[in-house]
């Protein structure tokens, strides 16, 4: 019961008022920061596809990239220009405690920029609708995570507290762009709060370990 609970209760949260809104010549830099990510989420799902995860999440991770390849090529078009080419996938967690906090970690950053992103433009609302979808998915697979085996439940809380110590830096890349200069704390500030909330609701992280961290 109380992992239904808990999941509504994100999913609220992931729907609250905004704390910040941007002015439009943010746009360009906003674009320009999801063709990155979309890029960057399209080689991590092919990358977990070759992983030891459960039958459903591999099932899911298909549909995913298929969202991923439509989303990269919508910026595409937007931007004029492809992102730049890698040479290899990027290397992801074996185990899937760890590898599910990861992707759950990283869909709900890349779901907070979509919703200042269709603020400015109310036209790629699917991209959020979608963003929304694969953040629900990974948050049931991480409650259930956590109320499976202690082992299993303290390997997922310990990868979330070792993600959580590393978003800031990730985060301060992410909004590194001269448009968004004189809105980058607000920005981080919400970004992290966003994350923190999600996080601990869900309970991969207690409060006094975010504030630590």
């Amino acid at each position: 019961m109380w992992v239904r609970f808990a999941y509504h209760v994100t999913i609220m949260i992931s729907e609250s008022p905004l704390s910040i809104r941007l002015p439009p010549e943010c746009e360009p830099a906003l674009l320009e920061r999801f063709l990155k990510a979309e890029a960057m989420a399209l080689w991590t799902v092919r990358s977990a596809q070759l992983q030891d995860v459960p039958p459903n999440v591999y099932t899911f991770l298909r549909k995913h990239e298929e969202d991923e390849q439509k989303h990269l090529a919508q910026f595409e078009t937007l931007i004029g220009r492809q992102p730049r080419e890698r040479d290899r996938l990027p290397a992801v967690p074996r185990q899937w405690s760890t590898l599910a906090v990861q992707i759950y970690g990283y869909e709900s950053l890349g779901l907070e920029f979509a919703r200042l992103l269709v603020m400015l433009r109310p036209d790629l609302a699917s991209i959020l609708e979608d963003e929304t979808v694969h953040v629900g998915f990974f948050e049931r697979e991480v409650l259930r995570l956590l109320s499976g085996p202690p082992d299993v439940a303290e390997q997922a809380c310990a990868s979330a507290r070792a993600w959580w110590r590393r978003l800031p830096r990730t985060v301060g890349r992410y909004v590194d762009a001269p448009a968004l200069d004189p809105f980058r704390q607000r920005v981080i500030v919400h970004l992290l709060d966003a994350i923190e909330r999600r996080f601990v609701t869900t309970g991969l992280l207690d409060k006094k370990a975010a504030v630590k961290g």
